[in-house]
């Protein structure tokens, strides 16, 4: 093969890695339907990782970190993972619970929260129905996962903060600090 035929193989492949690209991270249609602030949060109900029900409705009375991430032990979602964990009983001091929705099974869940010794609660949105009713459904090429979305939803279950394409380095850090501004608002 020439040289040209590689460089033009190699441009094919970067422009075809682009557009896959391009549609996980810029995917306007579900964007306009995301929940904003000030509105009621969507209400649902999705199996958690042992496969028991949970219902949004549950958390009344306290905050809830309601964040969508794109799949079970991958780097960045394994890093926003551990973060929240890390900082876990600092959101129990403040009455925060945080919840994690991935399009990953239940049984996927599991395995993530045994691996990475995860306590907090994820659920588990096989249908996608719920990523799509917040606004946080993404592709990566061919598939569906849920985008880096997170909502933060107030003890009385109105929206009060939303963050789109989260760095998982940092994000724990910024609710945290959300959470902290608004109990001084209170």
């Amino acid at each position: 093969m020439s040289k040209i035929s590689l460089i033009v193989a190699a441009v094919v492949v970067v422009a075809i890695g682009g557009f896959a690209f391009r549609s996980f991270a810029d995917n306007s249609a579900s964007a306009s339907a995301m929940p904003q602030v000030g509105q009621k949060a969507p209400d649902f109900t999705l199996p958690n990782q042992s496969g028991t029900p949970v219902d949004l409705g549950s958390y009344r009375g306290k905050w809830v970190v309601l964040y969508f991430y794109p799949k079970d032990m991958t780097p960045g979602c394994t890093l926003e993972a551990h973060n929240f964990e890390q900082d876990l009983a600092r959101y129990k001091a403040v009455n925060a619970a945080v919840v994690g929705v991935s399009v990953d099974s239940v049984k996927s869940h599991q395995q993530f929260c045994s691996k990475d010794s995860l306590t907090f609660t994820l659920l588990s949105d096989t249908d996608k129905k719920v990523v799509s009713e917040y606004g946080s459904l993404g592709s990566y090429g061919p598939y569906k996962i849920a985008k880096r979305n997170t909502f933060l939803i107030n003890p009385e279950g109105k929206i009060v903060k939303v963050w789109t394409k989260v760095d998982p380095a940092h994000h724990s850090q910024e609710v945290l600090a959300a959470l902290h501004g608004m109990e001084k608002q209170s």
